[in-house]
């Protein structure tokens, strides 16, 4: 019987554990980069993918005032402007993809609740306070970045 019990647990970590490599991806195209925000900056480090340019600027600029275990969407989810990462990134000129909780009516006039995708820019999310975040229920998914902009910032 507790065999059953821990091959159940291991099941929910497994789930878990695959959910969270949902947003860990690095890709590009034409005119951007974009991140996962579940990966780590050391994870980003390590990744072969990852052009050399941004680890370059990660390693330089932003583990200043950030720790390499922190994961993208915490750091944006906290970011101040004050913070030397933050003026870094606006360099950059960063967009974070969002999924916030709105209110819809349907077409009987119910309301439901769901969740909407959004780019923002990332001093409109920074201008957001903790509170506000936190009630439109944001979860980051995604960090863009231009490929202009990276190849126009000096290391």
């Amino acid at each position: 019987m507790a065999g059953r019990f821990s091959k159940g647990k291991a099941r929910r970590e497994e789930k878990v554990e695959r959910q969270d490599n949902d947003f860990k991806y690095f890709m590009q195209d034409t005119g951007s980069l974009y991140l996962g925000a579940r990966f780590s900056y050391a994870e980003i480090m390590e990744q072969e993918m990852v052009s050399f340019k941004y680890k370059s600027i990660v390693e330089h600029y932003i583990l200043k005032d950030t720790a390499p275990e922190t994961t993208l969407e915490s750091q944006l989810y906290y970011m101040t402007p004050d913070q030397f990462s933050y003026k870094t990134y606006i360099q950059l000129k960063a967009k974070v993809k969002v999924c916030v909780m709105v209110q819809k009516k349907s077409l009987f006039g119910k309301e439901k609740t769901g969740y909407e995708n959004k780019v923002m820019k990332l001093d409109e999310l920074v201008q957001m306070n903790l509170a506000q975040k936190k009630k439109c229920g944001m979860i980051i998914q995604e960090l863009i970045l231009s490929k202009l902009a990276l190849m126009g910032f000096n290391v």
